[in-house]
């Protein structure tokens, strides 16, 4: 199909400029993502680690067949893989399940076990950005659900931003919300959650790099917790 705009850092700056200014959470998430399938259509996708079914939600409300790009990365607790199967039976959405070029096995294999403990950049990288990259390249915007609230490196996240890095527009619908807005939607609309959040967990990553958080903690102090590590790469 043909788009009514590219993608560009102006456009990006403008729409960054008009959706930020809207003041009512729901109202803002919805309008951004109504935005992007109007001007990107099938060219649009969102990613989701199926923590929960929230970012899935709003966008099949916007966008019915949304395209939501799932990283399996072999390294996926079970529940989070019953999150998937969960939010793709109830949810309009077209489900796009990418995997790394290698089994965990492969990897094993060529790098040794348990490279996430030795280096987890690189397992991340292969696991994670590198198959993000193939997929997105399909695509000339993205969607993400990136909140300001959920670590000092997420702080000053944009609603529409530039993604310089793969040269595309990235639509993150949900930057402005507090974790207060996030209950609330998931209870007003029934949302599946990820059951790890009810023991402990407060981001849910790969099993061997995510722990429960303690009372207090950042959200996502559980994710390569005792490492100067704080992103996988895919935001930065």
């Amino acid at each position: 199909m043909t788009i009514a705009l590219r993608p560009t850092p102006l456009l990006a700056q403008a729409a960054d400029a008009w959706f930020d200014g809207i003041a009512d959470p729901v109202e803002q998430a919805l309008a951004v993502l109504t935005w992007a399938g109007d001007t990107f259509g099938d060219e649009f996708a969102i990613t989701s680690s199926m923590a929960d079914g929230l970012l899935a939600h709003l966008a099949s409300r916007a966008i019915p067949g949304v395209h939501v790009v799932f990283l399996d990365t072999g390294y996926h607790f079970a529940e989070t893989i019953g999150t998937r199967e969960w939010i793709s039976s109830v949810l309009p959405i077209t489900l796009v399940n990418v995997q790394p070029e290698q089994t965990v096995a492969q990897q094993d294999l060529e790098f040794g076990a348990a490279l996430h403990d030795r280096d987890p950049d690189l397992c991340c990288s292969l696991r994670k950005v590198q198959p993000l990259a193939r997929t997105l390249s399909g695509y000339v915007a993205w969607g993400s659900g990136v909140r300001r609230d959920e670590s000092p490196t997420r702080a000053g996240t944009k609603i529409v931003d530039w993604d310089a890095k793969r040269e595309m527009v990235k639509i993150n619908p949900i930057a402005a919300w507090t974790q207060e807005d996030v209950d609330r939607y998931i209870a007003e609309h029934a949302i599946p959650v990820n059951p790890l959040f009810e023991i402990g967990y407060g981001s849910i990553g790969c099993a061997p790099c995510t722990r429960p958080v303690a009372q207090g903690e950042d959200p996502r102090a559980g994710r390569w917790a005792g490492s100067t590590k704080t992103e996988c790469g895919l935001h930065t």
